[in-house]
């Protein structure tokens, strides 16, 4: 595996690191700038095999990784219209990709945990 992945890195560009706020849930339904410029970001972007989102929106103890292959959108939020609770974003999920990001963090000294049905917040 180390293998596959250095001569990887030495044959494709890595690709950039974001840092994406996910706005105000209602954006979905509106039309705000933001909107425009996440959906051109997109668009600018190759499409990557896999994506990392890390959520603020889980508290846990230690780092913690969701590991289940079909994650399902949470709703942790009240008081917004009822179109915004309908809304799901079924993305496949990595079980594979959790355990070697969870053992990256263990090689670099820190703890990790994989659980293996928490799904996606709604910004995700």
């Amino acid at each position: 595996m180390q293998t596959r992945y250095a001569l990887r890195a030495m044959t494709q560009p890595p690709f950039p690191s974001l840092f994406v706020s996910h706005g105000a849930p209602t954006m979905v339904l509106t039309d705000p700038p933001a909107r425009t410029f996440m959906q051109e970001l997109g668009a600018s972007l190759p499409r990557p095999k896999a994506i990392l989102c890390v959520s603020a929106h889980w508290e846990t103890d230690i780092p913690t990784l969701s590991g289940t292959p079909s994650p399902k959108t949470i709703h942790d939020f009240y008081g917004f219209p009822d179109a915004l609770y309908q809304i799901r974003y079924g993305p496949p999920g990595s079980p594979a990709l959790a355990e070697r990001a969870a053992t990256l963090l263990r090689d670099s000294g820190l703890e990790a945990a994989i659980d293996p049905d928490r799904g996606l917040d709604h910004g995700a």
